[in-house]
């Protein structure tokens, strides 16, 4: 399931997409739109802009805005970013690899072959899917 903070970065990433066409967006009103609470969207705003998904703009004017073309925003970037692996189980993750405490063998863990085919599946629609599939549905 995705985290608040990841649902939260779709929803700000989804209304910058939308209002494109201003030069900047102010964080109060994403607030407003989704009853976000500032803080927490200011922190989600700040990830998004370190991995250079947006930019913003100080003083009279300023707000956050998309730096890359929605098309160009995957949806596993974002998912990656900010709530981690997106693999069910750890032994299971391309990025984070840690082999189960409990686990003698992978080799013969059906959980493990289970969860592969999960993750390969996951991967084949979140990677293939951006910013740009979302505004096309709303």
């Amino acid at each position: 399931m995705l985290s608040k903070k990841t649902k939260y970065a779709f929803h700000a990433l989804t209304y910058l997409g939308k209002h494109r066409d201003q030069k900047t967006v102010l964080i109060q009103d994403i607030s407003e739109e989704y009853g976000i609470s500032h803080k927490f969207l200011e922190n989600i705003l700040l990830e998004l802009k370190k991995a250079g998904i947006l930019g913003s703009k100080k003083g009279k004017g300023g707000g956050y805005y998309l730096i890359k073309e929605p098309k160009d925003v995957a949806l596993s970037k974002v998912i990656r970013l900010l709530d981690g692996p997106i693999a069910l189980l750890p032994c299971v993750s391309l990025n984070y690899y840690e082999p189960c405490v409990e686990c003698k063998s992978e080799a013969a863990c059906g959980l493990n072959k289970v969860m592969i085919q999960v993750r390969d599946e996951m991967l084949k629609v979140l990677e293939n899917k951006t910013l740009a599939d979302i505004l096309d549905k709303e």
